[in-house]
């Protein structure tokens, strides 16, 4: 795959968004911000709305910025979106993961791991609504509704040979549908979304497993939920669950619960000085994240998202 071109034709998609931007606009922070995938929502999870700053009949550009650690990884991520009308929403993603740990690898087998590995990741989506409006539709009990896909690609470097003893795969494609409800008069914003996916730790450590993991897909829940304590600014939690695919190769392998993947929460912080600006901050626990080779540590730490909206 052609690692530039998706980000070729996203700018291409980016100016078009530039020459015909939105000046009205959305009420702030009910677009969502962009998550670590790329598209609209809370920092995890995808949320039903479309992003930018575009209502019905504009065209609008987002993008972001964002940095997540735990006491042994980090996380970079940056991408954009464009939002068509209020109806359709595309984005790409790129993530660089710090998978320093994995050096420890080479003390199970001859892995060939190299020292200050990263593994990256690019994530192209597409969601479109299809029912609802979040907005419009407040003083009701309709909520808006959209369907979203993201097809991913992970590099993983020198951890390929590992990739290759799990048995996953470089690339996989989940597909979600999101309802978001917005609450005006109560100034509260619920979303759930159900995903299909066989992504390993949403794809860093490959798709799928071996046996006797899990290689199929599964369907999996995931919740937000955001107060607005001003117009400006709003907290709020979610909850993302995760299939946990190669924990029973972890334990035919010798590995007992090694490669568990545990579920993914957040509590965050979002503030928007200006309606073209906001910046998220969180205290996210991803569980433990390959513990064999992390003293079965759990990962917690903060997530710092910027994003810029138009």
């Amino acid at each position: 795959m052609n690692h530039r071109r998706p980000f070729t034709v996203f700018a291409a998609l980016a100016m078009a968004a530039g020459l015909a931007h939105a000046d009205t606009g959305k009420l702030l922070l009910t677009g969502g911000v962009n998550t670590i995938a790329g598209s609209a929502g809370g920092g995890l999870t995808p949320w039903a709305v479309i992003g930018s700053n575009a209502t019905e009949g504009e065209v609008g550009f987002s993008g972001y910025a964002t940095r997540a650690g735990t006491q042994d990884y980090g996380l970079t991520g940056y991408g954009a979106a464009v939002g068509l009308f209020d109806r359709v929403e595309l984005s790409l993603a790129r993530q660089d993961f710090d998978a320093s740990p994995a050096l420890a690898l080479n003390g199970i087998a001859a892995f060939g791991v190299t020292p200050g590995q990263h593994i990256q990741m690019d994530v192209v989506g597409l969601k479109v609504k299809v029912a609802g409006d979040a907005v419009l539709d407040a003083d009701t009990w309709m909520p808006q509704i959209a369907v979203g896909i993201e097809h991913k690609r992970a590099s993983p470097g020198s951890v390929q040979s590992v990739y290759n003893f799990l048995g996953v795969k470089n690339s996989g494609t989940d597909v979600y549908v999101s309802a978001t409800k917005l609450f005006l008069a109560q100034s509260l914003l619920v979303n759930a979304t159900l995903r299909s996916t066989n992504a390993n730790q949403n794809g860093l450590l490959g798709f799928g497993s071996a046996a006797p993991g899990k290689s199929g897909r599964s369907l999996q829940p995931e919740f937000s939920l955001a107060y607005l304590l001003r117009k400006d600014l709003a907290v709020g939690a979610e909850y993302r669950f995760k299939p946990n695919n190669l924990q029973a190769l972890g334990a035919a392998a010798g590995l007992g619960a090694g490669l568990r993947e545990d579920d993914w929460k957040d509590i965050f912080i979002a503030w928007a000085p200006s309606k073209h600006l906001s910046l998220t901050l969180a205290y996210v626990d991803l569980g433990r994240v390959v513990p064999g080779v992390t003293g079965n540590r759990r990962q917690t730490g903060y997530y710092l998202s910027a994003q810029a909206a138009f």
